[in-house]
C-alpha cells in the first residue's frame, strides 16, 4: 500500500537516461579526447550541488502490453547548481545522442532552462557540443515532412543579455543553432584543438568550395581571433575555472549588485616602476597590462578578448575588493588606435560593465581611430560612432587616467563629458585634436615654402608647440582635473572604488545589450 514500485521505476528510468548515447558512442567521444556532457557538468559545479530537470526526459519503447523496453534520453541535459556557492543554470548538449542533432532533442528543455535562469536571476552557463538542437537531414524522413525555420526560445535566449550573466562554452564541432547559442553570450570559449565553431560543417561546404578541415573551416586560432569568440583555452579544465572567474566579478542578475571580494592588497601601494613607466622619448613602447597589473589588487586582472581588436585591452579586476571594468590602449598595435574591430569589442566591454554595474577604469592611450585605405574599408568610423555611443550611454561611474596620447574624435571617448566623472592625467600626457606631427607640414605650409630653411625652421615651430601641449598649460585652463604622480594611480583608484560602490544602482541598464 505504498508508492514504492513507481519509485523503483523511476529510479530504472533514470538509470536508463544515465547511459546517455551507449557506452559504444561515450567511448568514442572519450577517444576524441572529449567529457561527456555529465562530466562536464561536475567538473563545473560545486560537488554534489547539481539538480536536473528533465532527467527521464527522451524517446521510449514499450511492448505490447505497455511495458517500457528500453529509454534513450534526449541529448539535452539542464538543471541547477553552484559555482563558488552561488547558484546557477548549467544547459548542456549530449553529443553521444545522435551528435546533438534536432531529432533526438526535445525542444521544451533548452527554453526551460533560459526562461529558468532569466525569471529566477541566475546565469546561465551553456555547454554547447554539435548543433545544439539544430537540424539533421534524417529528420526529414523521420518526420516526413519539412518546416518553416525557428530558433526556439530566442526570445529568452536574447532577453538574458540584459538580465543574467551568459557563459557560452564551445566543447567541440559546434555548428548553425549550437554556433549561434555560444556567441550571443556575454563571455564565450573554444578549446584549442578541440573545439571548431561554424554556419555549416564540412560536409555542406566542401559542395561549394571542395574538401575542407574542421579546423580549417572554423577552429579556435580563427573565431577568437575575428571577435566571433572572446577566448581561447587549452584544455576543458581550463574552461570551466575561467567560466568561474568570469561569474565572479558579476552579480547573478541585474536586480543585484556585483560582490566585494576579498581585500588582499594594500590600498596606499605605490608602485616606484610607474614614475618611469612611460618613456620620455614618445616615439617609444611601453607595456600598458604591466601598468594594469601595477595599479589593480595583486592578480586580480582577469583579460577577456586579447587575440583580436588587439589595440583594445578589455578586463576585470578588482580595486581594494571590489570588482571593476578595465578598459585600456595597447601601444604595441597600430599605437593603441581604435580599429574597427577594437571598436566592437569596446561596444561590447561597455554594455557589459553598463549591464551588470560594473564602475569603469580607462586607462588612454588613443591617438584616434586607426587612418588609412584599409580602416576605410573596413568601416572603422561607423564602428567607431557606435562604441561612443555606448560609452556616452553608459551610466555607471567612470575614472579615467590619461597615460598618454588623447587624440580626436576617438580620443573624446577617454570619458562622458556630459557627466561628472573622474580623470587624472600623467605628467606623460599628451592631448589635442591631431598630434603635432601629424598637422605641421599643412597648417605651416607657407611659412615653410617661404623658409630658406624649411627644416629648421619646422624644428623651431615643433619645439614651440611642443611647450604649448604641455599638460601643465592644459591643467591650468582646468581642460584636465589632475595631473597625478603616476605612482599615486593604485591608491586613487581605490579611492575611486570605494566612492563608486555605494552610486552603483540595480535593474536593468536604460540601453539594452548589444550583441
Amino acid at each position: 500500500m505504498s508508492w514504492e514500485s513507481a519509485i523503483e521505476e523511476l529510479r530504472r528510468r533514470e538509470s536508463l537516461a544515465q547511459r546517455m548515447g551507449e557506452q559504444v558512442k561515450v567511448d568514442r567521444h572519450h577517444n576524441a579526447g572529449k567529457l561527456t556532457v555529465r562530466e562536464r557538468i561536475d567538473a563545473l559545479l560545486d560537488e554534489g550541488t547539481f539538480h536536473e530537470i528533465g532527467a527521464i526526459s527522451g524517446k521510449a519503447e514499450y511492448d505490447e502490453d505497455g511495458n517500457l523496453i528500453d529509454l534513450r534520453a534526449s541529448n539535452f541535459v539542464m538543471g541547477r547548481g553552484k559555482i563558488n556557492s552561488r547558484y546557477v543554470v548549467v544547459a548542456g548538449d549530449d553529443f553521444t545522442v545522435r551528435g546533438g542533432a534536432a531529432d533526438a532533442s526535445i525542444r521544451e528543455k533548452p527554453i526551460f532552462a533560459e526562461q529558468m535562469a532569466n525569471e529566477y536571476r541566475m546565469p546561465i552557463v551553456r555547454l554547447i557540443d554539435g548543433t545544439g538542437g539544430g537540424g539533421s537531414v534524417k529528420s526529414l524522413e523521420i518526420d516526413g515532412m519539412t518546416y518553416v525555420p525557428a530558433n526556439p526560445g530566442w526570445d529568452w535566449v536574447v532577453h538574458n543579455l540584459s538580465t543574467v550573466p551568459v557563459v557560452g562554452l564551445a566543447l567541440g564541432s559546434v555548428a548553425g543553432l549550437g554556433a549561434a547559442r555560444a556567441v550571443t553570450s556575454h563571455y564565450s570559449l573554444m578549446v584549442k584543438g578541440l573545439s571548431q565553431l561554424f554556419v555549416a560543417g564540412p560536409p555542406v561546404v566542401a559542395r561549394v568550395t571542395g574538401p575542407i578541415t574542421k579546423e580549417e573551416l572554423g577552429g579556435s586560432g580563427i573565431h577568437t581571433r575575428n571577435g566571433a569568440i572572446d577566448d581561447e583555452v587549452e584544455s576543458e579544465a581550463e574552461a570551466f575555472e575561467r567560466t568561474a572567474r568570469f561569474l565572479s566579478y558579476l552579480p547573478s542578475s541585474v536586480h543585484e549588485l556585483p560582490p566585494r571580494g576579498p581585500i588582499t592588497d594594500d590600498v596606499d601601494r605605490r608602485e616606484e616602476s610607474l614614475i618611469s613607466a612611460v618613456p620620455v622619448d614618445k616615439r617609444k613602447v611601453y607595456k600598458m597590462r604591466k601598468i594594469i597589473n601595477n595599479v589593480v589588487d595583486q592578480d586580480s586582472f582577469f583579460e577577456i578578448g586579447r587575440n583580436h581588436g588587439k589595440s583594445a585591452i578589455t578586463g576585470f579586476a578588482r580595486l581594494d575588493g571590489w570588482p571593476v571594468a578595465i578598459l585600456a590602449n595597447d601601444p604595441y598595435i597600430y599605437g593603441g588606435s581604435w580599429t574597427a574591430e577594437a571598436s566592437h569589442k569596446v561596444t561590447r566591454f561597455v554594455d557589459l560593465a553598463n549591464t551588470f554595474h560594473l564602475p569603469v577604469v580607462h586607462l588612454v592611450d588613443n591617438p584616434g581611430f586607426l587612418i588609412g585605405l584599409e580602416s576605410e574599408k573596413a568601416g572603422t568610423i561607423r564602428h567607431g560612432a557606435r562604441s561612443l555611443a555606448a560609452l556616452y550611454q553608459a551610466d555607471v561611474p567612470w575614472c579615467t587616467v590619461i597615460i598618454r596620447k588623447v587624440f580626436g574624435v576617438a580620443g573624446a571617448g577617454n570619458s562622458n563629458h556630459s557627466k561628472l566623472f573622474f580623470r587624472y592625467a600623467w605628467p606623460s600626457a599628451d592631448t589635442g585634436s591631431l598630434p603635432i606631427a601629424g598637422g605641421l607640414e599643412a597648417a605651416y605650409r607657407s611659412d615653410l615654402e617661404a623658409s630658406d630653411d624649411p627644416d629648421a625652421l619646422l624644428a623651431e615651430i615643433e619645439e614651440r608647440l611642443t611647450r604649448v601641449c604641455s599638460p601643465f598649460r592644459t591643467a591650468e585652463a582646468f581642460r584636465v582635473e589632475e595631473i597625478i604622480d603616476p605612482r599615486d594611480t593604485r591608491p586613487l583608484l581605490c579611492e575611486f572604488a570605494n566612492l563608486a560602490a555605494p552610486l552603483r544602482k540595480t535593474g536593468p541598464a536604460s540601453v539594452p545589450y548589444r550583441p
